[in-house]
């Protein structure tokens, strides 16, 4: 049966302010504007590679909550499911802002948040109608962020995959910790509700240590020395643990500098793994959404069914990669674009 949609995703969006040319904020008298909204990033770029998504979420309607949903209505995605509530004016309910400075040499990215009080935060389980929602779509898509910004929250993630499974909708979740929104211990206690109605996972050693409370051998505090070996150990103890997880997927970043990583992503499918090539120093403009690329990669290539395993991988590695070569969270390269670098085509000028 077709679905309106082939996507749908919910969380938060918060507009990015990022300093131009490097600056530090105290140095900047002006600031370039994108969003940042690990879900609705998944369904601008799964709209982009040609697939038909729809995000929802609860913002507030004055002008940041307007420019996400402009901005995603740009990107052919729909946003009619995007709750619009009155601005207060007093901040006691608002839309989230993320400060993002983009760092050169030994300088790493800053990236800060200012999203208390936000309007999702305050969303209350059963204020968007999930069994309509999941009847439009082929495929579902949330976040560790979303559980982490609030109960209420992690309440309504909780609910939507429960009646996403109940009515055969595919789901993947990307467990994204941040340390700043929750502890491992409440990260853990959620997961317990959230994983049994997971088909797809994303994340790192540290998510799965901090979130899954399964730790990676050879791993040390800093996370810093990822491999393919020890990532594939780990996915297969989580596939263990959690049999109703088809696939676990995970991107490998070497931070030589702020603007020159190797960067390769890695795959457990149907107790298989596979690993992309490596991109050796891998040119960047500005790395947030590298991994939100991944995802997308996945969820398109699982949902059109167009490529083999190995492809798969491959597609994902090269498509996140591009991602690294534009400004904000958004990957705004073609598909035509991504299967030309998964078969190796150079950067020579195209005319």
């Amino acid at each position: 049966m077709d679905k309106k949609f082939d996507l749908l995703g919910f969380g938060e969006a918060m507009v990015r302010f990022s300093p131009p040319d490097h600056l530090r904020f105290e140095q900047a008298d002006s600031m370039r504007l994108a969003i940042a909204a690990a879900e609705l990033n998944c369904c601008v770029n799964v709209s982009t590679l040609g697939l038909k998504t729809k995000w929802v979420s609860k913002m507030c309607d004055n002008w940041a909550g307007r420019y996400v949903v402009n901005k995603g209505r740009e990107h052919n995605v729909n946003m009619d499911g995007v709750k619009m509530i009155p601005y207060d004016g007093a901040g006691r309910v608002r839309n989230g802002l993320c400060f993002v400075e983009v760092g050169i040499g030994p300088r790493p990215n800053t990236q800060m948040y200012d999203r208390g009080h936000s309007a999702v935060s305050l969303m209350e389980p059963d204020e968007l109608d999930w069994k309509s929602l999941m009847s439009e779509t082929r495929w579902y898509h949330t976040t560790g962020i979303t559980t982490a910004i609030s109960d209420k929250a992690a309440a309504s993630a909780v609910k939507s995959l429960k009646i996403a499974k109940e009515m055969g909708v595919s789901t993947s979740f990307d467990l994204n910790f941040r340390s700043t929104l929750w502890t491992s211990e409440r990260a853990q206690e959620v997961m317990k509700d959230v994983m049994p109605y997971v088909d797809y996972i994303i994340g790192n050693e540290e998510d799965f240590e901090k979130m899954l409370g399964i730790k990676a051998d050879d791993t040390g505090n800093s996370y810093s020395n990822l491999n393919s070996a020890s990532y594939e150990n780990v996915a297969k103890k989580v596939c263990e643990k959690y049999p109703n997880v088809v696939a676990v997927g995970t991107t490998l970043r070497d931070a030589k500098t702020a603007l020159l990583n190797d960067w390769q992503v890695v795959m457990l499918y149907k107790g298989k793994f596979y690993a992309s090539r490596k991109y050796e120093n891998l040119e960047i403009v500005d790395r947030t959404g590298g991994g939100d690329s991944f995802a997308s990669a996945l969820i398109y290539s699982f949902m059109t069914q167009e490529l083999e395993p190995e492809q798969i991988i491959e597609f994902a590695g090269a498509y996140s990669a591009l991602c690294h070569g534009y400004f904000g969270d958004w990957n705004w390269a073609t598909k035509q674009e991504a299967m030309r670098v998964m078969k190796g085509g150079n950067a020579r000028v195209i005319r």
